[in-house]
């Protein structure tokens, strides 16, 4: 696949693993006149509901309705083939007033063209009741990652450590994604700095409009570590490299968090905030990680700093997160499209 410019990380992005290979697929021409996914015009296809007309399909899995082409698919097909909705908004960022009360009117003429919604997850699960949704048409399909495929790698951890002069005693956060406010890297670089232990390190993976301004702050500091932009087959080896993941959003529009799902299937504890869309179903506290209030660094480093001062619940916390995201996994996604199809018929 062709360079894309992903306006989160700031720059071009090729994945370096085929997305699209063992799938029969096509391309719809997209005649918007800013292409992306960041915007409702950014998707816009004409032709896409003739070819799907002339393909003729038993059901149609619809991935998000903030699209113009998306949208016009759901209400042409509506009543005419079964419409299934995958989506992980929630309402963890809902205000009440005015605007609040509009936006609900919308979301139920929207998902009133939906025969069956799979919800990812419990906060995912409010979100489509507020919008009028019914409990026979949800059904849960819980976010997953190729849990395999992040599975913990000895000799890579090994090798980041040593390339970063981290010594095999000391712990290791780990923070991976866009560097933009809603994930908030600066409370997390906040609340390390603030840590009363010297044989600690922060890595910070990733690009994004705070990156400059980050590492002309913090970059000096020896014991925080700022790595580039990491594609997906170097994810498996930096989660490895970590002794705890910390994700610290404060949205708004942060959803799930996948990047907690690939931590826990690599065998790490996890520390995240409580408006990641996944947290409540994904952290058990005290078990495999903690949750923390967004925005609260006290809080957040209280979190941090029990790992330094249990350091045997390292592994225990991190076999615990392994266990649960085996829970979460691809095979489950396809057992309810399976089900889904097989009573559509």
């Amino acid at each position: 696949m062709a360079d894309k410019f992903d306006p989160g990380f700031g720059q071009n992005i090729q994945w370096d693993i085929d997305l699209l290979e063992g799938y029969a697929y096509t391309w719809v021409n997209n005649v918007a006149k800013q292409p992306g996914s960041h915007h409702f015009k950014g998707i816009d296809n004409p032709s896409l509901v003739p070819e799907l007309k002339s393909w003729q399909p038993d059901a149609l899995l619809i991935f998000g309705w903030n699209f113009k082409s998306h949208l016009a698919v759901m209400r042409y097909f509506h009543n005419k083939v079964p419409i299934f909705f995958r989506g992980d908004s929630t309402l963890l960022d809902r205000h009440n007033g005015v605007k609040e009360f509009v936006k609900k009117i919308i979301l139920k003429w929207v998902y009133h063209h939906v025969d069956k919604a799979l919800y990812v997850g419990d906060e995912n699960r409010k979100y489509f009741k507020y919008a009028g949704l019914q409990d026979d048409q949800l059904l849960f399909a819980p976010h997953a990652v190729d849990n395999v495929r992040f599975r913990f790698d000895g000799e890579a951890r090994q090798k980041i450590r040593n390339s970063l002069q981290i010594r095999g005693n000391e712990i290791v956060f780990l923070f991976a994604g866009k560097l933009e406010p809603k994930k908030d890297p600066a409370l997390l670089i906040q609340a390390f700095i603030n840590l009363q232990e010297g044989n600690v390190h922060l890595i910070i993976a990733g690009n994004g409009v705070l990156e400059s301004s980050l590492k002309k702050e913090y970059e000096g500091n020896p014991r925080i570590h700022f790595l580039l932009f990491q594609n997906q087959t170097e994810m498996p080896g930096l989660y490895s490299a970590c002794d705890i993941f910390v994700l610290p959003s404060k949205g708004p529009g942060e959803t799930w968090g996948l990047s907690v799902n690939e931590a826990m299937a690599c065998g790490r504890p996890v520390i995240v905030s409580n408006k990641c869309g996944g947290a409540s179903n994904l952290v058990r506290d005290g078990k495999n990680g903690f949750i923390f209030e967004s925005g609260k660094q006290k809080d957040l480093l209280q979190k941090m700093e029990y790992f330094l001062h249990n350091r045997n619940s390292l592994g225990r916390m991190g076999n615990m997160s392994f266990t649960i995201v085996n829970e979460f996994s691809y095979q489950r996604i396809c057992d309810v499209l399976e089900k889904l199809m097989n009573n559509s018929h």
